[in-house]
């Protein structure tokens, strides 16, 4: 009785061990837990006034609608990569790279067409997962 209880506590081990809490993304095959920005007033917060962010995290912004949409990096101490997704998850564009704004007078990084998802995640990212026009995100959002 005792190898199979131990093996049942393995197998138990290992299945927990594989999954994400809380909600996550998949883009490329590359999984990101992700915190979401569904309201106004968290999106408006967004990743402001942190010093890092875990590689293998991100934040989804979740739009009401689909149209063109435009960010930057006001009071954001991290560089990030931003990825505009459109209704269907399809890759719209990236703002790769974008970097902390210091200044009173930050830009502006638009997206390239209507978009109504936006992940933000730490730069270089895009590179690292060669994403491309139309690459889709998978969402796994059951909290």
């Amino acid at each position: 009785m005792f190898p199979l209880r131990l093996g049942f506590l393995s197998i138990l081990l290992v299945c927990s061990s594989c999954m994400t809490k809380g909600p996550y993304v998949e883009l490329n095959r590359e999984r990101f837990s992700v915190e979401l920005a569904d309201t106004q007033d968290k999106r408006a917060l967004g990743l402001m006034f942190r010093d890092s962010m875990p590689d293998d995290h991100g934040m989804l912004f979740i739009f009401p609608s689909e149209t063109r949409r435009s960010f930057w990096m006001k009071n954001t101490r991290i560089p990030l990569d931003i990825f505009y997704f459109d209704s269907n998850l399809a890759l719209v564009s990236v703002a790769e790279n974008t970097p902390p704004c210091r200044t009173p007078k930050c830009p502006y990084y638009p997206s390239d067409g209507p978009v109504k998802y936006v992940l933000e995640l730490n730069a270089g990212k895009a590179a690292e997962l060669g994403v491309k026009t139309g690459d889709v995100l998978e969402l796994h959002l059951d909290r």
